[in-house]
């Protein structure tokens, strides 16, 4: 059994989400920074210097749900971006292939009876 849980923590797949959430834990500590110090000041400006932590209706805390909403799209979209740049990357320009000297006589020949058949007689 624990051969099987060794093998199991050792694959390729579990280090890889291993990695990820670290990544992911840290990345969002910065997100939290940027939401928190920059983007709802920023925010603040236009709603009257108001924290969008301090909004309550009534016993709920709407400000912090708004807080983790914003949070949740920056990382989303910085997440869509990186996607996006690593499939430019990998993604090799589809090269169009140069025909045989097989298939150059061939097509040579079909366009000499082409131009045969067309002529008058």
């Amino acid at each position: 059994m624990l051969n099987d849980f060794k093998n199991f923590i050792m694959r390729g797949n579990v280090l890889d989400l291993a990695v990820g959430v670290i990544i992911g834990g840290a990345f969002s500590n910065i997100v939290n920074a940027l939401t928190k110090y920059i983007l709802n000041p920023f925010i603040g400006l236009f709603l009257g210097h108001i924290d969008l932590s301090s909004i309550k209706v009534g016993m709920f805390q709407v400000g912090s749900f708004l807080n983790a909403v914003i949070e949740f799209l920056i990382i989303a979209f910085v997440v869509f971006l990186i996607v996006q740049g690593v499939h430019k990357i990998e993604r090799p320009k589809p090269q169009v292939p140069q025909p045989s000297a097989e298939e150059q006589y061939l097509q040579e020949i079909r366009d000499l009876l082409k131009n045969s058949n067309n002529r008058p007689q």
